[in-house]
């Protein structure tokens, strides 16, 4: 049996690698795309949700959500990461379909109560419209097979700040509603996510053996590839909104550690996520009544960017 997602996504290079790779993994059925802010805007992320519909050429429901964080104030788009137009600039036509009516947190909701305990939210941004679902349905948290998401670091340092990950900053307070509710959360961060590098071969092979998605990837994933030329001196780019999808299909690729997470919200390390093993006690125990999630602490990268290729590719 496929295993049924829902994709909530900031579209985003990476987002698209991400999205093209559950399009194609038979073992993934993907009902559902929702955005958020993050990357860009949520019109022009729930505008580049459509483009990857089409150009994929798959029958998938795109559905608007939330626009702004939760409490705080919002962060400028990482343009200089992702391109004005969130596709490294490659000035592509707009996409013809339309979304639906139903916005994200509804959306969900609904798929939840259609699915119960079948669905796997896969969250690649901001998560408000996780925090948004939960405040319009507190029982889809008992019906959620699994929320897996792309951000936040246990022992890695930021990307954004010496402790915050970008998606957990831009909505902290989202993200720690969402690490505190009663539903199995897996958090993939830069802990695995910056061990795992995809190069131009990779592109190149993927380009010149997936006639559907593979040019249109290729050609935006070099914007990204020269920031991190340029920020990291790094020849070729980390995984990280692709490698939840790869722990969706396979995941005993990683390592995970059990652990209950709390997300700074104020001060000089908000966006840190804050990890307390389950084996210890604190006089003020800010974890009291968070459930475990699983941390991932390593990844087999061979082996995932052999089933991304294979994928990708087929």
């Amino acid at each position: 049996m496929s295993r049924k997602i829902i994709i909530d996504t900031d579209p985003g290079i990476d987002d698209a690698m991400a999205i093209f790779l559950a399009f194609n993994a038979p073992t993934l059925d993907v009902l559902a795309l929702t955005t958020t802010f993050g990357n860009v805007s949520v019109d022009l992320a729930t505008k580049n949700a459509l483009t990857l519909v089409e150009v994929a050429g798959v029958d998938v429901p795109v559905s608007r959500g939330v626009a702004l964080p939760l409490v705080r104030k919002p962060l400028a788009a990482p343009d200089f990461v992702h391109g004005k137009d969130g596709f490294g600039n490659i000035n592509y036509p707009a996409p013809k379909c339309q979304a639906i009516e139903r916005n994200a947190a509804q959306t969900i909701v609904d798929l939840v109560h259609q699915y119960p305990n079948e669905i796997t939210i896969v969250a690649l941004g901001p998560l408000g419209n996780l925090a948004t679902a939960l405040a319009l349905d507190p029982s889809i948290a008992g019906l959620v097979h699994e929320v897996i998401l792309m951000g936040g670091a246990d022992t890695e340092s930021g990307n954004v700040t010496p402790v915050a990950e970008a998606n957990i900053i831009n909505d902290p307070h989202a993200a720690d509603i969402v690490f505190q509710a009663n539903w199995q959360v897996t958090m993939v961060g830069l802990d695995v996510t910056h061990k795992v590098l995809i190069d131009d071969a990779f592109l190149e092979n993927v380009r010149d053996n997936n006639t559907q998605c593979g040019d249109f990837l290729y050609q935006v994933t070099q914007f990204y590839f020269n920031f991190y030329r340029k920020e990291f001196s790094i020849d070729g780019c980390y995984v990280h909104d692709a490698s939840t999808i790869v722990y969706a299909m396979a995941p005993d690729i990683f390592t995970t550690k059990p652990g209950r997470v709390r997300v700074a919200v104020d001060g000089v390390a908000i966006g840190q996520t804050i990890v307390a093993p389950l084996d210890k006690q604190y006089v003020v125990d800010h974890w009291d009544n968070v459930p475990a999630s699983n941390i991932c602490v390593d990844v087999d990268s061979p082996r995932l960017l052999q089933l991304m290729a294979d994928t990708l590719t087929k």
